[in-house]
Formats: structure tokens, sequence, C-alpha cells
């Protein structure tokens, strides 16, 4: 019986897989994508799915994740002593390898120093994880709690600034563990440590990529759809247009994708849209002007839940009325990612930090069944199937754009008419000035905010009550964590110099520089 917290997302099939269990630690996902990398598929679930759970995925080997909890704190995350006599390699990293130590009998205490940031890691023995890595390196740690001894049977391979056991091994058992992050840029050797794991511990073949399951999706989509027929909310931004050419390359004409214009795009998109798809790849395409149905349902919505749930559940009933006149349309395809399932509360422990359009808006009566190719996928990876389909580069590379489009990037008040084409214009700018300083392909996200508060200015000699333009740019690999970009002042005043010139409303620019965490990329 598969564990309901499980989530809800298929490997590939006939790949290696590596299972990470997820302790809750803050580089978890970055475990997981890292393995990608690597060409070993793996999924990151929640720690207590079970070893059955385990089991029934036939993973080559298991990686248990860092956590912010001490082993010894009540209802700290436990170990399932079953998950070691599994048959299969497991490397426990951080939390993880503590847990393995004081399920076997070594000595784990509370440090009176914590251990956080660069450390220097000094190799005793290098046994087979550490074969061949230099003798002295830097490592990235995050720990309270200390490994003394290691358990009985295992052999201490290194030592860091402030731990006595860094890293440990039992080569009989085929259980290791290292008390640093080797998923972080900040620890030089740590690709080394997870390729050596994956490919001579576990014996992965490693040749899974993003690209290779085109096929293997394809016959996925067939299988579940047969010979019914399939509608596709074509937005234009990377998921939706990879979803899309998926699905038709999979079952031809059953394929119709309605592009819903709800006037919440940025400036000249939606003729982009319609010129690539209907033109260029001659999908079957319906385009549906439907601006003022969306505006009269965001009449006086001001909380961005409500509104991403209003504009779902709108998105929706447009859907449901042109399936109708297509006929018999069973199922929707959604550009649902891994990093959606994810940050929406896929599995028990997770926090739900938003409800994304493609995960958290839809309404209960939803009349469709959902076709979610990428659903086990980061955006990288979609990228890299977007290539391999042969997606025009510019859409290859277009930044993620919410499913609610502006809606929610107007803050604390109305998405009217005006302010929607003033947050357009202004977005136009940003986005125009970034691609002429060559770093659109350089930045994850960039875009602009327009929250509902006036300001005072003067210009011309004149007083002026007018919107304050907030500028919000990162860098990311996957969204699960970002940087707020640095820009060069040159260029910040130039964006503020036209849109203050060009844009009559506008009297002020105020640039946003916080992280993720401990914000979101998005404001709403």
């Amino acid at each position: 019986m598969v564990n309901e917290d499980v989530l809800d997302v298929e490997a590939p099939r006939s790949v290696d897989e590596v299972v990470v269990l997820d302790y809750g630690g803050q580089y978890s996902q970055l475990i997981a994508r890292r393995v990608r990398e690597l060409g070993v598929y793996s999924e990151l679930l929640p720690h207590h799915v079970g070893a059955e759970e385990v089991r029934r995925r036939k993973p080559k080997g298991l990686i248990l994740s860092g956590g912010p909890a001490s082993v010894y704190a009540p209802g700290a995350p436990a170990l399932d002593p079953e998950l070691l006599e599994l048959g299969i390699p497991v490397l426990g990293i951080c939390y993880g390898m503590q847990l393995i130590t004081l399920a076997l009998g070594g000595r784990v205490e509370g440090a009176e120093i914590g251990e956080f940031g660069r450390s220097e890691l000094t190799v005793r023995e290098p046994g087979r994880l550490l074969a061949d890595l230099p003798r002295e390196q830097k490592c990235w740690m995050s720990h309270r709690d200390t490994v003394y001894e290691a358990p009985p049977g295992f052999t201490a391979l290194a030592s860091s600034t402030a731990s006595p056991v860094a890293a440990l091994e039992n080569v009989e058992r085929d259980i290791y563990g290292i008390q640093y992050h080797p998923e972080v840029v900040h620890t030089p050797f740590g690709h080394e440590v997870l390729q050596r794991f994956l490919l001579d511990i576990c014996g992965c073949d490693g040749t899974w990529s993003a690209a290779s399951i085109v096929e293997d999706q394809i016959a996925r989509i067939r299988a579940q759809v047969g010979t019914g027929k399939v509608v596709c909310g074509l937005s234009g931004g990377v998921d939706s247009s990879v979803a899309a050419l998926l699905v038709h390359r999979a079952i031809g004409e059953q394929l119709t994708c309605v592009f819903v214009d709800h006037g919440l795009m940025r400036k000249n998109e939606g003729e982009q849209v319609i010129s690539a798809f209907r033109d260029r790849f001659q999908i079957p395409l319906v385009a549906v002007d439907a601006e003022e149905r969306f505006l009269t349902k965001l009449k006086g919505v001001t909380e961005p839940e409500a509104k991403r749930k209003a504009i779902g559940a709108e998105f929706i009933r447009v859907f449901e009325e042109e399936a109708a006149k297509i006929g018999d349309a069973n199922y929707l395809v959604q550009g649902t990612l891994y990093s959606d399932v994810i940050e929406s509360g896929g599995g028990t422990g997770a926090a739900t930090i938003k409800s994304h359009h493609n995960v958290g808006g839809l309404p209960d009566d939803l009349q469709f069944e959902l076709v979610e190719p990428l659903r086990a996928l980061f955006k990288d990876e979609v990228r890299a199937v977007g290539a391999e389909l042969g997606l025009d580069e510019r859409l290859v590379w277009r930044q993620p754009f919410p499913g609610p489009g502006l809606a929610i990037r107007i803050v604390g008040g109305e998405a009217t008419k005006d302010r929607l084409d003033l947050l357009r214009d202004a977005d136009y700018i940003f986005q125009d000035e970034i691609r002429k300083a060559g770093l659109y392909r350089d930045l994850w996200q960039s875009f602009c905010v327009l929250p509902d508060v006036r300001t005072v200015g003067v210009q011309g000699d004149e007083r002026t009550y007018g919107a304050v333009v907030v500028l919000r740019a990162v860098t990311s690999d996957d969204a699960m964590t970002a940087d707020w970009a640095r820009l060069p002042y040159d260029l910040l005043e130039q964006i503020a110099s036209r849109m203050i010139n060009e844009l009559r409303d506008v009297n002020r620019v105020v640039l946003d520089i916080t992280s993720k965490p401990p914000g979101t990329i998005e404001w709403e």
C-alpha cells in the first residue's frame, strides 16, 4: 500500500533511483538536485514514509538528509532502523549521520559551541568514501550536536575544527556518514563525495538526464489518455509550453491548446504565444479574450490568496466552456513542477508557503483529469526537456511568471485595469533594460511590484502624489532558495529614470534586496 504522505510523483521507468529522506534540512531539496546533476534520478520523500515505501521503489541507494533538530530533542525526527537493513548503501548527511551513529551505538553529544559555516576538514583515514581526496580541505558545517565516537565496527574517516568524527563508514554494511554538507558549493570536494557514493558505492550508471525522460513521458501520456481528447492551458511560460509540446508529441491532434488572455500578462505576450504555437508548431490553438471576465472576478479583491483562487477558478471555468465546444475533452494539461509540489505541502511535514496556481488554486469540482508530465522535474530540467523538443531559445529561457499573472504583483490593492496597465509598462521598461545589459539569462526572475501606496514627489517644480514601483531581481538554481541580484548602479539609475520620465503616474522607484529565505521571490 502506498503511503498517503508520499509526494505524488512517479519516477521515470527503468532508471536508477536514489531516494533522499527529508529530515527538515534547509538543503534537502539541493541534495536531490545534486544527485540528478550526477546522472541519477532522485526524489525527496518525507522522513517518516517508512522502510516499506523505500523498498517498494527499489532504489540503488538511500540518503538521509540534514535537519534542524537535536537527536535528543522530544519529538525529533527518528530513524526507522529497518532503513539500515534494506540491503542498499546508505549515506547520512549531518543530522542523518547523527541518527545512524545514535542508532548503532556511537556517541552523539551536544557541543558547547556549534559549528556553522566554513570549517577545516582533516582526512585521517580515507577509506572508501573519501579515497583520493586531499588530506586537508574545507567544508561547510551546520550543526550543534557532535559525533564523538563512531559506532562499533565503523571507521572514523575524518575530523573537523569542532567535530572529532566528521565522517565515518562501515564498508561491510554499506553505511556511510558525513557531518558536513557535500551538496553546497562551499564544500569544494562535495561533488566528488556524492559521485563516489552514487557511482562507485551504489553502482548507479549515471545516465539519467532530464532530456532522457521525453520518451518515458510520451509513453505515460499515451497510456493515461488513450484516445481521449485533451486541453492545455497555454500561458506562454516555459512550463506550460514544454508541457504542451510534450503532450502534442505524444498524442498529436488529440490535444487542443487554449490560450486564455486574462488581461494579466506582460506586454505583447499574448501575440507572441499565438504566433509561436499556432504558426510555428502547428498545434491546434483556441485564443480566448477573457480580460473583462477576470477583471470582474477581481473587483474588490485585495487579499493575495483570494486573488489566486478567484483566478484559478475562473481559469477552469473558461476551460470547461472551451472543452464543451471541442467536445468530450476529459483531460487537462498542467505544467506543475516538482518545486510546486514541495512548496504546496505535497507531503506531511512540508509547510504550505503559498498555493500555486498549478497546484493549490484549482476548484474542488474540477471536471478534468490532470495530465502533469513535468511533475517530477525542477525548472532547469524542464528547460533541458524544452531544448530537446526544439522549443525556441527565447521561450526556453523565459523567466518564470506566476499563473495569476500581474494580479498578484499589485500588492495590498485591487487589480484594476489602470493599475495593470501601469505595472505592465513598468515591467516592460525593466525587462528591456535588463536585456540590453545582457543580464536576462543571469537572472532567475526580474519583475516589478506595484504596492497600493502613493508617495510625495517633486516633478517640474510641482508637488506630485504618485505610485511606487518596486524592482525585484533574484538569482537562483531552482527557486527553492534565491539571492537578490546585485544589479549595477548605473543600470538601476537608467531603469528608474525611464520609469519616472515615461510613466506619468510613477514618482518613486525602489529596490527589494531580500533573499529567500526569509522572503519569498514573489511578494504575494
